[in-house]
């Protein structure tokens, strides 16, 4: 944007003020003619009065008028007839009159001069701003008017007609009848003339920069021109947000002139507003509780009424006269705010900033008394000094609160900063700490999380409030790596509460949940936990129990079934509210370990619901984990990659999340694309946890499906060793021996894959689920091939089409690899068969790399290759066929999201590949195709 057509800007005649001028030229005629006219002109401050009177005088000019003329101001007021003596002053005439001393005299004296002036030529008299003009002087030109009609004489005057808060005086032609006056009143620009104006002085700006200009313009032609000049330089590439930027800005003057023409009630008026304004930055939620109001305008005249000492009705009034004026705009919330950031802040220019925060201070006092809602209450609090009172804080952390139900963590950490600055006693701080210090290190908001929770700790307050306190501390510290760190803080909390014996075994099991993050200071802990739990079950607590059974589960010690009884019912009995989530989450991982799915989900959303979101909890995380292990055993790879990851503390090492992300690409086939992800990571300064454990294996598999064979092997043997250092030995985390047994039988050595799918099939008949066990028959039939191997391979396809959700995969696979032990007995039409129903299968799984598997099996059975279907309703996911199926009945992204436990963004993915697959482009064509499809 240049600069260079700033001329032809500041020449360009909006419409609003060519139809004045066409007026006034018309009148100009019949005055001209010998039939007198008065002409009121009116408008706003800015609206361009004087722009169009100065149109007029020059167009009486060209038709051979003469012009008496003359601009009011207020140092004029106390001077008799300075308004007309500054008309007469071009009149020889009255240079040789003699002034007469009373009122009375002098108007006749005037009305004679003039005459005889106008005797000689048409007239126009332009009297600019006739509000301002000295009691005398206003009183003879009311009194000319009344005789204009029969003079050469058009009188033309304008005023200033806006809402003030203080009413203005009677304008002059208050006492007129009608038919003197021809009235004709200014309008804002609209929009279209005000884009216009900018695009005249900037031809080349974009549209949003034009769209900035006009709302900062607000509708005046005075604000909008002042703000072209200070843009004509092109140093701004977007309009400011503040007046410093402009320094030292016409803009910044006008908006001054603007409000000092109004009135010293109407300036206090409109910074109260502004001040106000400032603080609804960030928006106001929409949701909120009963009882409680947004601010709108009839709320927020009072509450500016009472900041500015102002009459309520007439702050109403303006309110709705500035948004008339396109001054202000209403936003979602119905507030009427300034149009533009800009505007605001020249508004504001010179009120001080100790003024200003004891506005914000003043402003959200009224509004908490008023009833209005904590969120826009806090707002004000943000930018004000401590108030002190015991309502501020209350009303900061119920707007905290507020924020956080409605997914606004970054509302909900400012609010809760700006409480501590208020006085508060030792225990609540401490759970204030509490909650910043976790909500921070969530976020990543700023490196203070630490150390607010460590504050917390120390702080003096209730037991159970330095419990959680000590739990938010070491969840931290693991999740930096520092796990024995995080469980010394536990014990030296649990040193100090020897009479609570609840409590002492909250902090037990959360360092025992901890304690996953690092192998040494696992097996140590566990080694602990398993001893209490023989010796002194009492000092355990269900909670205990429960990691008791999921150690024994990892360690392939017991089957699912018996796992699953001993869980249920230590989940019947009472709980206490401290240690329940740790149970409902460890019981979640179990179920889903075991396969029950249904009944993993009912407990991970049973334990997210418990959670409090603004307070660090070990088993949060581990939830989400059991989640996103639940979409992968279903096969949901389509959930599991439309979600982005969350954005994931500071942490040396990958996470179980991204672990299946790399699994979900490899089978939908996207290796490449796998690949790069995992060698993202460099694994040598990761901690030795087990989600370090995950990811190698996932990293395996995707080496595998690259055709990196040895280096597959080498991770899942790593993936192996770590886990049996951690005495984890059964398959169900990691199922690493029959993975490593797959890359030995493609290396040709397969005694050795042999060994490894025999001991992972002995520890998946222990734990005895059929997705484990047909898993590790699966493999072991292929690494036996002959007779045998299509034994085994029976026996695991059997075994899975009788299972529970979440075994579909592995049926694929074990058809595969039924398929191709029939080929190579030289049964070659079963073999087909058996290989067309995996295809089949994959195809409706989404599963791309399973479906390539069984196609190229397919073609070594010397069946014809055929393609995907990669339209049609056929080729939809399950995800995608509920999803659009819900949306065929009518539901709506939102709903589909809500009942399905799902982001909005998920939704949308799965619709947009719907449509691609079924040939179509609008939601309405949904229920036809799915119909017609359905019915073929």
């Amino acid at each position: 944007m240049t600069g260079s057509t700033a001329d032809a800007g500041a020449s360009a005649t909006p419409p609003e003020h060519q139809d004045a001028t066409r007026l006034l030229a018309a009148e100009a005629a019949w005055a001209r003619a010998g039939a007198g006219r008065l002409v009121l002109l009116r408008g706003a401050t800015g609206t361009g009065r004087t722009t169009v009177l100065e149109a007029a005088v020059t167009d009486a000019r060209a038709h051979g008028m003469r012009v008496l003329r003359a601009r009011c101001s207020p140092r004029d007021r106390a001077v008799p007839y300075a308004t007309v003596l500054q008309l007469m002053a071009p009149v020889t005439e009255f240079g040789d009159a003699r002034f007469a001393g009373d009122e009375r005299a002098s108007a006749d004296l005037f009305r004679r001069v003039l005459h005889s002036y106008a005797d000689r030529a048409p007239l126009l008299i332009a009297v600019d701003d006739v509000h301002l003009a000295d009691p005398a002087s206003h009183r003879w030109l009311v009194e000319s008017a009344r005789h204009v009609d029969r003079l050469r004489i058009l009188l033309v005057v304008t005023e200033r007609s806006q809402y003030d808060v203080d009413p203005a005086a009677p304008g002059l032609t208050h006492t007129l009848s009608p038919a003197l006056v021809r009235t004709l009143t200014l309008a804002p620009l609209t929009v279209n003339s005000a884009a216009e104006l900018v695009r005249s002085a900037h031809a080349d700006a974009p549209e949003p920069w034009v769209d900035d200009c006009v709302r900062a313009g607000a509708g005046n032609p005075l604000l909008l021109r002042a703000l072209l000049d200070d843009l004509g330089a092109g140093r701004h590439p977007t309009v400011p947000k503040t007046s410093a930027a402009l320094y030292p800005g016409a803009y910044p003057a006008a908006v001054s002139w603007w409000l000092d023409s109004a009135g010293p009630a109407t300036g206090e008026v409109a910074r109260a507003l502004a001040a106000l304004d400032e603080g609804w930055d960030g928006g106001t939620p929409r949701d909120l509780p009963s009882g409680h109001a947004t601010c709108p305008a009839e709320e927020l005249a009072a509450v500016i009424a009472e900041l500015a000492g102002a009459d309520p009705a007439r702050v109403t009034g303006w309110l709705t006269a500035m948004s008339g004026l396109g001054v202000l705009r209403p936003d979602p919330d119905g507030r009427p705010r300034y149009a533009h950031p800009l505007l605001r802040d020249a508004v504001l220019t010179g009120v001080p900033a100790t003024r200003r925060r004891a506005v914000h201070a003043a402003a959200a006092e009224t509004m908490h008394r008023h009833g209005v809602s904590p969120d826009t209450v806090a707002r004000q609090l943000l930018l004000s000094d401590p108030v002190g009172e015991p309502w501020a804080s209350a009303a900061l952390q119920e707007a905290a609160s507020l924020a956080l139900r409605d997914g606004r963590t970054s509302d909900a950490v400012a609010f809760l900063r700006r409480v501590l600055e208020e006085p508060l006693p030792d225990a609540r701080r401490q759970r204030l700490l509490t909650e910043l210090g976790s909500l921070e290190y969530k976020a990543q908001t700023s490196s203070a999380g630490i150390p607010r929770l460590s504050e917390a700790l120390r702080l003096p307050g209730a037991p159970q409030d330095t419990v959680r306190a000590a739990v938010a501390l070491g969840t931290a510290l693991a999740g930096r790596g520092r796990t024995l760190a995080a469980v010394d803080v536990l014990r030296t909390v649990e040193d100090e509460l020897t009479d609570r014996p609840q409590l002492i075994r909250t902090l037990q099991t959360a360092s025992v949940l901890l304690s996953e993050q690092d192998q040494t200071v696992r097996n140590e802990v566990y080694r602990w936990l398993c001893d209490a739990a023989e010796h002194s079950p009492e000092l355990v607590g269900t909670a205990g129990h429960a990691l008791v059974v999921r150690h024994a589960a990892t360690a392939g010690l017991i089957p699912a079934a018996e796992a699953m009884r001993r869980l249920r019912a230590l989940l019947a009995q009472p709980a206490d509210p401290l240690t329940e989530p740790f149970l409902i989450g460890t019981a979640a991982a179990v179920a889903q370990w075991a396969d029950e799915l249904p009944e993993a989900e009912r407990l991970v959303e049973r334990g997210l619901v418990g959670q409090r979101p603004d307070v660090l909890h070990p088993m949060h995380e581990a939830l989400v984990n059991v989640r996103a292990d639940i979409l992968a055993a279903r096969g949901e790879h389509a959930r599991l990659l439309a979600d982005p990851c969350p954005r994931e503390r500071a942490r040396t090492g990958p996470s179980n999340r991204q672990a299946h992300v790399l699994l979900s690409l490899v089978a939908t086939g996207e290796e490449a694309r796998a690949l790069r992800l995992a060698d993202g990571f460099d694994l040598r300064s990761a901690p030795d946890s087990w989600e370090l454990n995950r990811f190698l294996y996932a990293r395996g598999v995707v080496r595998a499906a690259t055709g990196d064979t040895a280096g597959a092997l080498h991770d899942f043997l790593e993936c192996g060793r770590r886990q049996s250092a951690r005495e984890v030995v059964s398959p169900i985390v990691t199922p690493w021996r029959t993975a490593a047994a797959e890359c030995r039988l493609a290396l040709a050595r397969p005694r050795e894959a042999i060994a490894l799918a025999e001991e992972e099939l002995r520890l998946a008949r222990v734990w005895n689920t059929p997705r484990m066990t047909g898993r590790s028959l699966r493999v072991l039939a292929a690494a036996t091939g002959g007779r045998r191997g299509l034994e085994l391979a029976e026996e695991a396809v059997r075994l899975l089409r009788g299972g529970p959700v979440g075994t579909e995969a592995e049926l694929v696979s074990a058809l595969i690899v039924r398929g191709r032990g029939l080929t190579a007995a030289g049964d070659r039409g079963r073999a087909r068969a058996c290989l067309r129903e995996a295809a089949e299968r994959a195809e409706r799984l989404g599963a791309t790399r399973q479906w390539a598997l069984a196609e190229e099996a397919l073609a070594e059975s010397g069946a014809r290759r055929s393609a995907p279907a990669r339209t049609g309703s056929r080729s939809l996911t399950t995800s995608e066929r509920r999803i659009a199926e819900l949306a065929a009945d009518g539901r709506t992204n939102t709903e589909i999201a809500d009942l399905l436990h799902l982001a909005r963004r998920t939704v949308e993915t799965h619709l947009t590949s719907s449509y691609r697959k079924l040939g179509i482009r609008r939601r309405g064509e949904l229920p036809g195709t799915l119909g017609r499809t359905n019915g073929q």
